[in-house]
C-alpha cells in the first residue's frame, strides 16, 4: 500500500517551505515517526516524520524545491522496516566513496536540525553524543555540552593558516529566515509611519530588589529573577493605559485586542525569532521568566514552533544583552509599536541637585503614527519609566 507524504498544514501567516534535507533516499527502509526531510519556513524549520514503517517509494520535491501546504511531496509504501534506515546519500558520501580506504559518514536519524548542521560543521563524532531529547534525540544543546566537555584525547594539529596576500570569499545563499526578516524590515520602513521616542530609566530600585529577593526568588520559583519580567509586566500594565499602542491595523480598520500578547526578540544561530508570551496580564513574574527561559533554550535547539511565534500584539526587544547603548527598534507589522531595552550603564545624573551616579538604561519606543500619536507614545513611555523606576507599581496596580 502507497502512503503520500505531505508538507506539513502551514498557517496563514506561512505562505510556503523550502526543502532543506532529505533524510533518506529512495528505496531505503524507514521506521515510524523516523525524521524523513527537513522543510524550512522563514520561521522555524520543521521535520516530516514516516507516518509508518515502510519503504521510501519516491521523492517528488527535491532538496531546495519550494511547497505549499499539505502538497504531496513523495511516497511510501508501507511495510516493515529494518532496526536502522540508511540516510540520503550526498556529494561528500559519493566523493568518499570513490577514494580508497575511506568510507562515508552516516547521519544518526535522531539529531534535529540545528544539531546536524552543528555537527557538519564541527565535524564531530555523532555517535559519541547521548541525546536528552524526546525519544533520546540529539539536540544543539546536547552537541554543545559535548563541545563544552573536556576531551582527554591529544587534539588534532592545527590546521595550516592561508597563504599570505590570499583574499578569500565564500558565498552562500540566504536562509528563508533572514530573507523573510529582510522583506519585514523594508515592509515596515514603506508601508508605517515609523517614528522612534526616546527616555531613559534609572535602575536602582530595581537592582536593589534583585539584589535583596534573587536568591530567595529563586530557591522559591527555580527561576532567576531578570530584568526582563518586570519590563514584561510593565509593558502590559502601560498597554492597558493605551490601548492603541496594543492595537494593529488591518487594511483600514484598526483592530483594538483586549488581551496582551507580548512578543520577545531571541537571537538564534538562524537569526532573529520572537516568540509570543500569551496572556501575559495573567502571568506573574516566575512565570515570565520561565516561559523566556524555555524559549531561549528551544531557540538555541531550533525546537521553536510555528504556534510559538504567531501573533503577538506588542514586541519589546533587548539589545542591551549585546552591549547596544542606544538603537532604534524597527515595527514588527501589524503591530503598531515595539519596545527596545538596552544596557545599563553607570552615569551620572542631576538628582535633587546633586550630581550622582546611577545605573541608567536607554528605552526607545518605535511606533506607527498612523495610528498612534506622539503624545500617546511619550506618555506610554513615561508609564514604563515610572514603573521600572518604582517596581512597587506592579504589586499595587498603578
Amino acid at each position: 500500500m502507497s502512503i503520500e507524504i505531505k508538507a506539513p498544514a502551514f498557517p496563514e501567516s506561512v505562505q510556503d517551505g523550502t526543502i532543506a534535507h532529505w533524510h533518506v533516499a529512495p528505496g531505503a527502509s524507514v521506521r515510524r515517526d523516523q525524521p524523513l526531510v527537513d522543510i524550512e519556513t522563514d520561521k522555524v524549520v520543521l521535520e516530516v516524520p514516516a507516518p509508518t514503517d515502510g519503504i521510501l517509494e519516491e521523492i517528488l520535491a527535491a532538496e531546495g524545491s519550494v511547497v505549499n501546504s499539505n502538497q504531496v511531496i513523495g511516497h511510501l509504501k508501507q511495510g516493515a522496516a529494518p532496526a536502522a534506515a540508511p540516510p540520503a546519500p550526498s556529494d561528500k558520501a559519493t566523493a568518499a566513496q570513490t577514494t580508497p580506504n575511506t568510507e562515508p559518514k552516516a547521519v544518526d536519524p535522531l539529531l534535529n536540525p540545528a544539531a546536524r548542521r552543528l555537527i557538519e560543521e564541527s565535524n564531530l563524532p555523532a555517535a559519541e553524543i547521548k541525546g536528552t531529547g524526546k525519544g533520546g534525540r540529539v539536540t544543539k544543546g546536547d552537541v554543545i555540552n559535548y563541545l563544552d566537555t573536556p576531551k582527554t584525547s591529544t587534539p588534532a594539529a592545527a590546521a595550516p593558516a592561508a597563504p599570505a596576500g590570499v583574499r578569500e570569499e565564500k558565498r552562500v545563499p540566504m536562509s528563508r529566515l533572514r530573507t523573510r526578516v529582510a522583506e519585514r524590515l523594508l515592509e515596515a520602513a514603506q508601508t508605517t509611519a515609523m517614528l522612534t521616542t526616546f527616555n531613559e530609566v534609572d535602575t536602582s530600585k530595581l537592582k536593589s530588589m534583585r539584589s535583596e529577593y534573587g536568591a530567595a526568588f529563586e530557591a522559591r520559583h527555580g527561576v532567576r529573577l531578570g530584568y526582563m519580567s518586570f519590563f514584561v509586566r510593565a509593558a502590559v500594565e502601560s498597554l492597558k493605559k493605551f490601548p492603541a499602542v496594543n492595537a494593529s491595523i488591518d487594511g483600514a480598520d484598526i483592530v483594538y485586542h483586549g488581551y496582551q500578547d507580548i512578543g520577545v526578540a531571541v537571537s538564534s544561530d538562524r537569526g532573529l525569532v520572537v516568540p509570543v508570551l500569551r496572556d501575559v496580564d495573567r502571568l506573574g513574574l516566575a512565570d515570565i521568566e520561565q516561559a523566556i527561559g524555555d524559549f531561549g533554550a528551544k531557540a538555541r535547539a531550533g525546537q521553536l514552533t510555528l504556534e510559538d511565534m504567531t501573533g503577538g500584539t506588542f514586541t519589546i526587544s533587548n539589545g542591551g544583552v549585546f552591549g547596544s547603548l542606544l538603537s532604534t527598534p524597527i515595527l514588527n507589522p501589524p503591530q503598531t509599536a515595539i519596545l527596545g531595552m538596552h544596557k545599563i550603564q553607570d552615569r551620572p545624573i542631576a538628582l535633587d541637585g546633586q550630581v550622582v551616579i546611577r545605573p541608567m538604561m536607554y528605552l526607545a519606543l518605535s511606533y506607527d503614527h498612523r495610528l498612534i500619536d506622539g503624545k500617546e507614545a511619550v506618555q506610554f513611555l513615561v508609564a514604563i519609566k515610572e514603573i521600572i523606576e518604582d517596581p512597587t507599581r506592579i504589586l499595587l496596580n498603578l
